[in-house]
């Protein structure tokens, strides 16, 4: 199945969110597997495919809601569990019309686990594991009671699909979303022969359910409206603690957060430690700690999981590359964001830094500048295997590796700052672990209305390399924030903005506003001798193209543009930069 999807991405090059499959110990023996189907209060006929020891008698149950088809269960279980994948409607080899996560998927969700509750086969203990789509599904289900639900396991999901994955800041991530309606729509052709033997009339539906969710999705909706309201978590109707993993450089890492902070309270737990970009080397993926979750939670087990630390946090050392190759640093916390994190304000500076080759290479101060500039730069399409660190990470993990792995220059940001923007420290004096969500505030004009702003966070090396970190994105059709669900410091400064994207409001040519540009969460050590970079670019050529133009940022003075950026308790930024 793997390596069938795997054809798949590399035939349609940017196809993003390929489940993985992960092992918490199968039996010796071999698991059996029984199709059964269930019918939900709609009439509408789902494929579901039970595994477990033989015989298949009364054990937990673990359910999965998948659209990719059979066998793609992303969590092995060992003898103690029964494991079920129902695939979801208008998809694979179930009938009706997929809707793009929306009421009636959800519903079907609470329909699923009320069945598979009374089964013969379940004991009454149900968890929900997800990655990925099967993990966003369940995330906006939870607002519906779940029945038997004692735990969950979920990886590399969205809390909110319009800005943590296909409109993130208000600019539409087309190719991503793209990629996954291929993923989806291509077992349900594979399955389609089945469903014509079956039920002729119910491929109509699929095909329907599949055009009309693309459509919705990539144009019909370009504001956080309604329709993707119901697409996002909306509480939860139950405690149930959740196991939370997630990698920083995720196509999805922003939701990861989101949900661990909605979910703390219910006894969730943090492991940011991989996705679909994978794990580093040396680690195990978070397999063992998910095996733990479920034999504490359904059987009962007093191993202790519930103790570990509630944020456990694997960071870069400057290079996504070398991080996958086993080069991180482990740090553990109580909370998210980390208790005691500062951010630091360094504020952009016309001051040239000597240490890139862009339109305009300024620097980062700790203090206001005194010079006052408005710099300038082209708002052209920028190379996604750099700018665009999330699709990026996906696309290496999928083979491109071996391309940049080749060509560094494809995945070094030096080859993209040559048309942008770049403000850079002073080499670090001493390591500095910056862990948490960053914010850009940058009073800019366009001459391109609703135009975007593209902004990457670098680990610079002694050797000048530039290795992305992490990206903000926002369009300038979208200048508001929601200050109730907006993260601020100590100080009461907007560090992690949670932008309000419900009406366009264009600032007209050449209109200067003030912009809140979130980043998605950095989890890096900067390395003594290394530097920090901030980058201007176009948006990623993964976006839905816009008209190119000209953006002018206000650097310098008091009302300058500044970046905040979080650093962890017993780092000092201060001192590193002196």
């Amino acid at each position: 199945m793997r390596s069938r999807r795997l054809l798949v991405l590399l035939a349609l090059l940017p196809v993003w969110l390929l489940p993985l499959v992960g092992a918490t110990g199968a039996s010796a023996a071999g698991p059996v597997s029984q199709s059964l189907r269930f019918t939900t209060s709609d009439g509408v006929s789902l494929a579901a495919t039970l595994t477990g020891q033989s015989p298949l008698t009364s054990r937990p149950t673990v359910v999965e809601f998948s659209p990719y088809g059979r066998n793609s269960q992303t969590l092995t279980v060992g003898p103690n569990y029964n494991f079920l994948l129902v695939q979801d409607r208008g998809t694979g080899d179930s009938d009706g019309q997929f809707d793009a996560m929306g009421r009636r998927m959800q519903q079907d969700v609470q329909e699923t686990l009320r069945w598979a509750c009374s089964q013969s086969w379940s004991n009454g203990a149900l968890a929900l594991n997800g990655f990925s789509a099967s993990a966003i599904l369940a995330y906006n289900a939870m607002h519906e009671p779940l029945p038997c639900v004692k735990a969950a396991i979920m990886k590399s999901g969205t809390s909110d699909l319009y800005r943590d994955l296909l409109v993130p800041g208000g600019i539409s991530n087309i190719v991503p979303g793209a990629g996954v309606l291929a993923l989806i729509g291509a077992p349900a052709l594979e399955q389609g022969a089945d469903r014509l033997q079956r039920n002729p009339s119910s491929s109509l539906d699929v095909m329907r359910g599949l055009f009309t969710s693309g459509l919705d999705a990539g144009l019909l909706h370009p504001t956080l409206d309604a329709w993707w309201r119901q697409r996002a978590f909306r509480g939860a109707a139950q405690p149930i603690p959740v196991l939370i993993i997630d990698g920083f450089f995720d196509v999805e890492s922003r939701g990861a957060f989101q949900m661990y902070q909605a979910l703390k309270g219910d006894g969730a737990h943090l492991m940011v430690v991989g996705g679909h970009d994978g794990a580093p080397a040396g680690t195990d993926d978070g397999v063992a700690e998910a095996g733990r979750w479920l034999d504490h939670y359904l059987r009962g087990v007093d191993n202790g999981v519930q103790a570990d630390p509630r944020v456990q946090m694997f960071l870069s050392e400057g290079d996504r590359k070398a991080y996958l190759a086993g080069d991180f640093v482990r740090r553990d916390a109580t909370d998210w964001p980390v208790p005691r994190t500062t951010w630091a304000s360094l504020h952009l500076d016309p001051t040239k830094s000597g240490s890139a080759h862009s339109l305009n290479d300024g620097s980062l101060s700790l203090q206001p500048p005194s010079r006052i500039a408005v710099q300038s730069y082209p708002a052209v399409p920028s190379l996604p295997t750099s700018a665009d660190v999330p699709n990026a990470a996906i696309v290496d993990a999928a083979g491109f590796d071996k391309v940049t792995d080749a060509l560094p220059i494809l995945s070094d940001m030096r080859l993209a700052e040559s048309v942008g923007l770049t403000y850079t420290t002073a080499p670090f004096a001493r390591a500095v672990d910056t862990v948490g969500p960053a914010d850009l505030d940058v009073p800019l004009s366009s001459t391109t209305p609703g135009g975007p702003i593209w902004a990457v966070l670098s680990d610079v090396a002694p050797d000048g390399s530039t290795h992305p970190l992490t990206v903000g994105r926002l369009s300038t059709a979208f200048p508001k924030v929601d200050e109730s669900k907006s993260l601020h410091d100590s100080s009461g400064r907007l560090v992690q903005p949670y932008g309000d994207y419900s009406v366009r409001e264009s600032a007209g040519p050449l209109g200067v506003r003030t912009y809140h540009v979130e980043f998605w969460p950095i989890g890096n050590r900067f390395l003594a001798g290394h530097r920090l970079r901030l980058e201007l670019v176009g948006a990623s050529a993964a976006s839905l193209p816009s008209l190119p133009g000209l953006n002018r940022v206000h650097v310098g003075g008091p009302d300058g543009a500044v970046l905040r950026l979080p650093v962890l308790p017993g780092s000092d930024l201060a001192a590193a930069l002196r």
